[in-house]
């Protein structure tokens, strides 16, 4: 099985779209975000679309699932149902770098697939020579967000303010790290970095993100215990989290897996200088020759690019610089365009 289905005639500004992602509805996970994003730009575009965790039974015209391990039997429900209709798996991090080369299930998903899409262009590498044709690049875009402050967000300084880190941190320079606390992210390489920082650095880490464990969450407190530099701030709703960026001078993303990540888009949009694990989903959109990268797990190297960062104004600017020139990867305008464009294209 696998190929392009026969399409019938359908318009394309008015199908019935069913979007398929694991991650549960009211979550901050990133296929979540990635799939309500998604829904409102094909809804943009006059389509009817619809989120489920797993395939509804409904007649879709077109499926759309994140994860090809994950939604696996969604993907082999609706072609069974549908057998002549269009499938778009897209590929997550763990998907590409772990998954397809031996989860069975994964490959018979891509190769069920009539598109494949993933978030930067070195993911491709990744697959097969006879998937490359019907794969596609689409970068995650990100809409500029208006500062806000209302009172739950000056609760949240005020708590913050009461910390030992912020009174010993008052005019500190703050290094957020933003994602929920996995083992794939490495979540606590910055804060283990800042520990080995000079008395004279003025570096604080902010770490917003859920605990996926209740271990990973004893673990963020203790590392609160233990250094000073370090504050956990938990899940935050999304505003406050562009907010915490915003303000942030530097973005650490230090993931052994990603496939292209929602906060690095983010971070670019906003002008934050970013230093990141030098994994395939980080280069694909940071590119090669990036001078924010360090090896994945090296912390004695993290911390020496945190000393160069706040200690050198030149390096912190050609930081900024190098993501200033991404930034139009990621408009909302281009994504609307690349889907316009890949949904036309499986009824050419």
């Amino acid at each position: 099985m696998g190929g392009v289905p026969h399409l019938c005639a359908v318009d394309i500004g008015r199908m019935r779209i069913g979007i398929v992602t694991p991650a549960p509805p009211d979550s901050r996970y990133g296929n979540r975000i990635t799939a309500l994003r998604w829904a409102k730009i094909l809804s943009r575009l006059g389509n009817r679309v619809t989120i489920s965790q797993t395939y509804d039974g409904k007649p879709y015209d077109l499926l759309i699932a994140l994860h090809a391990r994950r939604s696996h039997q969604s993907i082999m429900d609706f072609r069974r149902q549908n057998p002549e209709d269009p499938i778009i798996v897209t590929l997550t991090g763990t998907d590409l770098y772990r998954d397809i080369r031996t989860n069975h299930p994964a490959q018979k998903s891509m190769e069920i697939a009539t598109k494949i899409v993933v978030l930067q262009p070195k993911a491709i590498e990744e697959l097969q020579p006879s998937l490359r044709g019907k794969t596609c690049v689409i970068y995650q875009s990100v809409e500029a967000r208006q500062v806000r402050t209302d009172t739950s967000d000056r609760a949240a300084r005020r708590k913050a303010s009461n910390s030992k880190a912020s009174e010993r941190f008052n005019g500190s320079f703050d290094v957020c790290v933003i994602g929920h606390l996995r083992a794939v992210k490495d979540p606590f390489r910055t804060a283990l970095a800042a520990r080995l920082l000079p008395d004279s650095s003025r570096i604080r880490v902010l770490q917003v993100g859920g605990e996926m464990t209740d271990t990973m969450a004893a673990s963020a407190r203790k590392e609160m215990r233990l250094n000073q530099r370090y504050l956990w701030l938990g899940e935050q709703p999304r505003w406050r989290v562009g907010r915490i960026l915003a303000k942030s001078s530097l973005c650490v993303l230090s993931s052994r897996m990603e496939g292209g990540a929602n906060v690095l888009s983010e971070a670019i949009v906003g002008s934050v200088p970013i230093l990141a694990s030098r994994i395939d989903g980080n280069v694909g959109i940071l590119g090669a020759d990036y001078p924010g990268y360090f090896e994945v797990g090296n912390t004695k190297q993290l911390a020496r690019l945190l000393t160069r960062v706040e200690t050198s104004p030149e390096y912190l600017a050609e930081l900024r610089e190098r993501i200033k020139n991404l930034a139009s990867l990621f408009s909302p305008e281009r994504e609307q365009k690349a889907w316009s464009d890949l949904v036309g294209e499986l009824y050419d």
